[in-house]
């Protein structure tokens, strides 16, 4: 919706950015440096750094005076700022390096608009979605020498920095002159094209303007007024809120009032009342190109998340990513790795494989997994899901080599925790029986393709409320009680003290799987086949083959709560099997045949350890 509070001004950051490289780490002799990991070999850690640690406490209330409805910190409200910040991550990456981390994802750390919302439904910017100034860290996360001390300290373990961007959208600062209502229509193409001010019956503006198709300069140097739709303004106080100061004018934005997230306004209109950037407009295009490159000369960052991906039009995709790709390129960023959030509950793979074929993403977060994960181990569907996902898989732009890459998940931020999930699908079910479908979620997602995403506080078995804002708990002790209370799996703390057990069941098994995967090739960059799959809950079975020697790995599960056995496909030259994880039968039963009897959510990880030249 749009809001209407008033704010007071932020205070404006101008410098530009040195656009200087970062020097890799040096490397230990004979080791392979960081830099040339291929995306499906990292083991990646998502964080809200607001909610991870707070290493100076100085920064609460950022750059801000006055009460939490102007500095936006709070921490007894899960919507606003809890003093969370970059130092406070800088200081646990030995905890990250312990869990097997290979490169941290973390929320965007944009200056924000501390607070939006109408009376009574303020909530702060912690989050980093609601972005002013696109040039620096917000001030209650540290400053820009802080940001690069951070990925400078992660470099030095190997570790790769992921940043979560925003192209989609700004802080919601614009307002409409048309009523003082907090909530905004949507007004079509069709009912209020470019060329009149108003809808059909007004008067003509922006003559010759052909519309939004053609992104040519000479084309958008005929839109001259924003007011097709609505007549948009901004407030005095936040008149140059915005950094870099094009993003002032309201002729960069859509102005079409809240998007339904169907049809036209998916693109169109306003996420949740914020600003909507006209992406089509060749400035808007060269701006984001220009604000991303430089964090990533600056900073030597290693790849983008890339917020509301589907919201935008193709044809930016088209433009930015083959430039960033060039920027990386020069900056001596080898493999930078770029995904697309395209958000659905889909588990099949065709409609997010479009968004690669079409848009020209080089991958997108695999939501499709997710949601297939959630069908099998919370909803008790057959294994079958998880065949039909894969098979979808050459549908990809690049096909099962780019589905390698895809980051693959249980939960998030938005859609919540898996634990969470899985609970609300099974309301009855037992914390001892939450932990073991975890537990097993976390096995296949560190084995199965795609590049393994660990959402923050999963390893110390938090069960959220829900998803949103209660799906982002403190890691560091607590001062929500909508969090405190909240029933944690594999421990008897709670959310009101500190959370870095490396002791806990989950943090010790992801740390397993972790050091797996990063020993064995064929599970981070091997081809994968399926080998076994029902219509019930039971075994699903996959094989993945070393991408040197063409090795097989045989990878088994039960998603079912009793005991099951089956008789697993292989490739017919394997003649023995080497346990890596689980429990696996000493040699096959016949050439081309393995018997596997699982407990229930059981695995066992096999290598083939002789075979037939």
């Amino acid at each position: 919706m749009k809001f209407r509070t008033a704010l007071p001004l932020l205070a404006l950051a101008t410098a530009a950015c040195a656009h200087a490289q970062t020097p890799a780490p040096e490397e230990t002799a004979g080791e392979t440096s960081f830099r040339d990991r291929a995306p499906s070999e990292e083991i990646v850690y998502f964080v809200l750094p607001d909610r991870f640690e707070n290493g100076d406490t100085s920064n609460d209330l950022g750059e801000f005076t006055g009460g939490p409805l102007d500095h936006g910190f709070d921490p007894t409200h899960k919507g606003f700022f809890h003093g969370g910040d970059l130092a406070g991550l800088t200081q646990r990456l030995d905890y990250l390096e312990g869990l097997g981390i290979t490169a941290i994802w973390f929320a965007p750390i944009f200056q924000n608009k501390p607070v939006q919302g109408g009376p009574g439904q303020e909530s702060a910017g912690y989050h980093g979605y609601w972005v002013t100034d696109f040039t620096r860290p917000d001030s209650h996360f540290g400053s820009r020498e802080e940001f690069k001390a951070f990925v400078d300290a992660a470099h030095a373990r190997g570790m790769k920095v992921y940043m979560d961007i925003i192209t989609n959208h700004t802080a919601d600062v614009i307002r409409y002159a048309e009523g003082d209502a907090t909530e905004y229509a949507y007004r079509s193409l069709a009912d209020f094209p470019y060329s009149r001010r108003g809808g059909l019956d007004g008067q003509p503006i922006n003559e010759g303007f052909s519309g939004h198709e053609d992104s040519s300069e000479e084309n958008f140097s005929r839109l001259v007024d924003p007011s097709y739709a609505y007549t948009p303004y901004i407030p005095e106080a936040e008149r140059d809120v915005k950094v870099p100061s094009w993003l002032n004018d309201p002729i960069y934005y859509h102005n079409r009032g809240d998007t339904t997230f169907a049809g036209e306004s998916s693109r169109q209109g306003d996420f949740v009342g914020l600003d909507d950037l006209f992406t089509e407009h060749p400035r808007v295009r060269q701006g984001m190109i220009d604000i991303y490159c430089g964090w990533v000369q600056d900073a030597g960052i290693d790849g983008f998340r890339i917020d509301t991906a589907r919201h935008v039009d193709p044809g930016f995709w088209q433009t930015f990513v083959p430039a960033l790709e060039k920027c990386s390129e020069e900056a001596g960023i080898p493999n930078f790795h770029m995904f697309g959030e395209v958000a659905s509950e889909i588990p099949t793979a065709g409609y997010f494989a479009e968004y690669t074929r079409r848009d020209k993403l080089p991958a997108v977060l695999d939501f499709a997994f997710a949601a297939a994960m959630r069908e099998v181990l919370g909803r008790g569907e057959g294994t079958h899901v998880l065949s039909t996902l894969f098979e979808g898989d050459v549908l990809y732009e690049g096909g099962e080599d780019t589905a390698l890459t895809l980051p693959t998940f249980l939960g998030n931020h938005d859609m919540g925790r898996f634990s969470t999930l899985v609970k609300s699908d099974m309301p009855e079910i037992t914390q001892d029986e939450l932990l073991a479908r975890v537990k097993l979620g976390h096995a296949m997602m560190l084995t199965l393709r795609g590049s393994p995403v660990i959402y923050y506080g999963d390893e110390q078995g938090f069960v959220g409320d829900g998803n949103d804002q209660a799906a982002r708990e403190d890691m560091f002790p607590s001062l929500t009680d909508s969090y405190n209370d909240n029933l944690l799996i594999g421990t008897d703390a709670t959310t009101a003290e500190e959370n870095f057990d490396t002791g806990h069941p989950l943090y010790e098994l992801i740390a397993e799987f972790a050091h797996l995967r990063r020993s064995h090739p064929a599970l981070a960059r091997g081809r994968q086949q399926v080998r076994h799959y029902g219509q019930e809950a039971g075994i699903f079975a996959a094989s993945r083959f070393d991408p040197e020697d063409g090795r097989e790995y045989l990878l088994v599960f039960n998603t079912s709560d009793e005991p099951q056995s089956a008789n697993v496909t292989l490739g017919y030259d394997a003649r023995a099997f080497e346990t890596l994880a689980g429990s696996c039968p000493s040699a096959p039963t016949a050439p081309g045949s393995a018997a596997f009897s699982l407990p229930a959510f059981g695995w066992a990880v096999c290598r083939v350890s002789e075979r037939e030249e």
